[in-house]
C-alpha cells in the first residue's frame, strides 16, 4: 500500500529504540518495526544532551518524520544524583516520571496538530501524555516494560536501608500514578502474564493484553565456550546491580573454590556501576559493553541470572538461549517466561543452590548441551519478533 493511503501512527519513546542493545530497546525497536511495516509512523523521541542523534540511527525509510525532544542536562555524578533523588522523595515525584514530564508543549509542536489513527506511548514513564494525545488519536495504547509500582517494591526488598526506604515510597507513588492513569489507555500492552495480572489488580477497568520480550531471529552462533561464567545486562540498572552485589558476595566465592580454571565476565554498558563490587579479583573481568551479546554469551559455559528484583521478563535470558548457552536463574529471574526448571534453565533461589547448580552444568557437557539446546528451541518457537507480532495482529494493533 502506498505510504500516504497506509492508516497514521505516532510512536512516543523516552528512549531510542536504536541502536536495538539491551531489553528496553529491543522491546521498542521490535513494536516500531512492526507499526512500520503497516503504518505510516511519525516518531518523538527523547535524547540525553551526551547522547547521539537517535535520528541517524533508525533504519532509513521506516519512519516519516522523526521529532528528537532534547532532555535538560543532568550532572550523573553520585552527589548529583543522590541530590535529585533527595528531592524526589521529598516531594513523592517518581524518578523516570520526573525526568520525563513537562514536555506537552513540545510534544504537541512536533504533532502539529495532525491526527493519528494510532498512537503508541513506550514506557510508564510518559503515560500522562496521554491527556495531551488522546484527542488526536483514535486510540491510544501504552507499552508497560515493566509494572512500575512492582519494580520499585521489589528493588526495595534487594536493597539494604536507607535506599530500601526511598524505594518503597517510590512504590507507593508509583502506584497512585497507575490508578490514575492506567484507566485512560485504549490498551496496554503487559510484558508477561503476570504483569497483567498486576495491572488488572491496580486497574480492574483497563483492557490488558500480553505482549511478550521477544528479539530478532538469529543463527545458532558457531562457538566454543570457554571456562566462563556471564552475566549480561546494563550494569546500571537497579535489579542487574543487586544481582552483581549478591552473585559477588554470596555466590562466587562458592564456586570459584570449587573450579580454580573459571573467570566470571560481566557484559554489558555502564560498567563503572558494579566495577566497586568486583574489584580485587583476577578472575572477574568487566568487560563492559560489546557489539553483539548473544555472540559475547556464546562464550560463556554458564550463563547466570541471580536477579533479586525486577518486573517484566529477562531479555539476557532470551538472548542466552539464542546463544544455545544453559541458565542459572533465580525464579523472579525466570519469571514469566515458560520455562520448566531442568528443561529450559535451572532455577535456584539461595546462594547454595545457585552455586550448586552452577557446578552440576560445569561438571556435565551433555547436561550443558541438553539445557541449551532446549532454550534455544523455545526462543526459536515462542521469542522471536516474527512470533510476537503475531500476538500484536491478534489484538489488533
Amino acid at each position: 500500500m502506498p505510504p500516504d493511503l497506509r492508516p497514521r501512527a505516532l510512536f512516543l519513546s523516552p528512549e531510542a529504540p536504536y541502536p536495538a542493545v539491551g531489553g528496553g530497546a529491543l522491546r521498542s525497536a521490535s513494536i516500531f518495526e512492526y507499526l512500520a511495516a503497516r503504518y505510516a509512523v511519525d516518531v518523538i523521541v527523547f535524547r540525553e544532551p551526551s547522547a547521539p542523534d537517535p535520528r541517524a540511527a533508525f533504519p532509513p525509510g521506516l519512519a516519516r518524520d522523526i521529532h528528537v525532544i532534547e532532555l535538560p542536562y543532568h550532572s550523573r555524578s553520585l552527589p548529583a544524583r543522590g541530590a535529585r533523588n533527595l528531592e524526589r522523595y521529598l516531594a513523592g515525584r517518581v524518578p523516570l516520571n520526573d525526568r520525563f514530564s513537562g514536555f506537552a508543549a513540545p510534544i504537541a509542536a512536533c504533532v502539529g496538530g495532525r491526527r493519528y489513527d494510532l498512537t503508541l506511548i513506550e514506557h510508564f514513564w510518559c503515560a500522562p501524555y496521554c491527556g495531551d494525545l488522546e484527542a488526536q488519536s483514535g486510540r491510544v495504547v501504552l507499552d508497560l516494560h515493566n509494572v512500575e509500582s512492582s519494580f520499585y517494591r521489589r528493588c526495595a526488598q534487594a536493597e539494604p536501608w536507607p535506599a530500601s526506604l526511598a524505594l518503597r515510597r517510590f512504590a507507593r507513588a508509583s502506584a497512585a500514578l497507575e490508578r490514575r492513569w492506567l484507566p485512560r489507555f485504549s490498551l496496554l500492552l503487559a510484558a508477561s502474564a503476570e504483569d497483567a495480572r498486576s495491572v488488572r489488580e491496580i486497574s480492574p477497568a483497563a483492557r490488558v493484553e500480553v505482549y511478550p520480550n521477544a528479539i530478532p531471529l538469529v543463527p545458532l552462533p558457531d562457538l566454543a565456550d570457554q571456562p566462563a561464567l556471564i552475566f549480561s545486562g546494563n550494569l546500571e540498572y537497579r535489579p542487574n546491580v543487586s544481582a552483581v552485589r549478591f552473585f559477588r558476595k554470596r555466590i562466587w566465592p562458592l564456586i570459584r573454590e570449587c573450579w580454580p580454571g573459571l573467570v566470571w565476565r560481566l557484559v554489558g554498558k555502564n560498567p563503572q556501576a558494579v566495577a566497586k563490587f568486583v574489584a580485587g579479583d583476577a578472575r572477574i573481568e568487566l568487560v563492559g559493553p560489546v557489539e553483539n551479546a548473544i555472540q559475547a554469551l556464546a562464550s560463556a559455559r554458564v550463563v547466570v541470572v541471580p536477579l533479586l528484583a525486577g518486573s517484566g521478563t529477562r531479555v539476557k535470558i532470551l538472548e542466552a538461549w539464542a546463544a544455545g548457552r544453559p541458565v542459572v536463574s533465580t525464579s523472579l529471574g525466570a519469571e514469566g517466561l515458560p520455562v520448566r526448571d531442568g528443561e529450559h534453565l535451572l532455577l535456584a533461589d539461595n546462594p547454595e543452590d545457585f552455586a550448586a547448580a552452577v557446578s552440576r552444568l560445569l561438571a556435565s557437557p551433555q547436561l550443558r548441551e541438553r539445557v541449551g539446546r532446549a532454550g534455544r528451541q523455545l526462543y526459536e518457537s515462542q521469542f522471536t519478533w516474527p512470533q510476537a507480532w503475531e500476538r500484536l495482529a491478534a489484538i489488533g494493533i
